[in-house]
C-alpha cells in the first residue's frame, strides 16, 4: 500500500507543482475526529479557479526519541469524479454492513462498546459499595441540642 500512497503524492506533485502554493486555496475543511486518527475534508480550488477535494488521514506517531510526528495519507478527488467516487464508497460500506450481519467478521464496535459498558458498570458498583460503606461508618446524628448551630425543623 505504501507504493500507492508514494504515487499519489508523486502525481499531485508532478501535476499541481509546490504543495505549499497549491495549500493557498483552502476554501472549506471539516476535520472528524476517529480514535487515533483524524481526517480532513479539504475543498480547495486550483490556479484554473477548479474546485476539488483531499481527502487526508493523519495520524500522530512517535519517534525514537519521544518526538512527535504526523503520518499523512492523501486522496485528491475531483469533481467530475465524486459521483464515481460516491457510489463505491456507499457499495463498499453496504457490502461491510452485509458481511458484518453473518457474525464471521470482527466488530470492532461493538467491542469498544462493550468494553466501556462493563468499565462504566464496575465504576457504578465500586461507587455503590462505597456509599454503603460510608453510611456504614457515618456516625449516627446526635440528638442533643446542646449546640446553638442546631436548627430542629419544629422551629422554622
Amino acid at each position: 500500500m505504501f507504493w500507492i500512497n508514494a504515487s499519489v503524492e508523486y502525481i499531485s506533485i508532478y501535476r499541481f507543482g509546490n504543495m505549499s502554493d497549491h495549500n493557498r486555496d483552502e476554501i472549506f475543511s471539516k476535520p472528524v475526529r476517529a480514535g487515533k486518527r483524524t481526517y480532513f475534508f479539504d475543498v480547495k480550488a486550483t490556479r484554473g479557479r477548479d474546485l476539488y477535494m483531499t481527502i487526508t488521514e493523519s495520524k500522530r506517531r512517535f519517534d525514537d526519541e519521544g518526538n512527535v510526528h504526523y503520518q499523512k495519507h492523501k486522496i485528491f478527488l475531483y469533481r467530475e469524479d465524486f459521483q464515481n467516487f460516491e457510489e463505491g464508497f456507499v457499495a463498499a460500506v453496504e457490502k461491510i454492513d452485509e458481511l458484518m450481519a453473518t457474525g464471521e467478521y470482527r466488530d470492532p464496535i461493538a467491542e469498544r462498546e462493550a468494553k466501556y459498558a462493563d468499565a462504566e458498570a464496575a465504576e457504578t458498583n465500586e461507587s455503590a459499595d462505597n456509599s454503603e460503606t460510608v453510611k456504614a461508618e457515618a456516625p449516627a446524628p446526635s440528638e442533643s441540642n446542646d449546640s446553638a448551630d442546631d436548627i430542629s425543623f419544629e422551629d422554622l
